[in-house]
């Protein structure tokens, strides 16, 4: 029986290495890059910080000069309640000219503690 022998030229030859494509990105293209995205979120950041501290500021002032109006829309609603209770006191108690206090002028009252019994000696 004979015996094979190689083809005439030889065998092609064999292919031992990996043929990968080239991946994407570099390390340091991907390193850059994400530095790059770091960066503008920062001063995206920083700039957003500012806005915030700036509109705080405005709110800050803007209710400043809104308190003497504030403050007299208050007044007026305190006038508007209190001559709503005169009313409903005359509707109630007729025109009777009924005093709470003896003078128009609220003081609190002063308690003085005197001693019930005096011992001479």
């Amino acid at each position: 029986m004979p015996q094979d022998m190689p083809p005439a030229g030889g065998y092609d030859a064999v292919q031992y290495k990996r043929n990968l494509p080239p991946s994407a990105f570099k390390p340091k293209t991907l390193l850059a890059f994400g530095g790059l995205i770091m960066v503008y979120g920062w001063y995206h950041l920083f700039h957003g910080i500012r806005e915030q501290r700036e509109l705080a500021r405005e709110k800050m002032w803007s209710r400043i000069h809104l308190i003497p109006a504030l403050q007299a829309e208050e007044d007026r609603d305190l006038v508007r309640r209190h001559l709503a209770d005169v009313q409903r006191e005359k509707e109630l108690l007729g025109d009777k000219a009924v005093k709470v206090y003896h003078a128009d002028r609220y003081v609190r009252p002063t308690f003085a503690i005197t001693p019930g019994k005096i011992i001479k000696d």
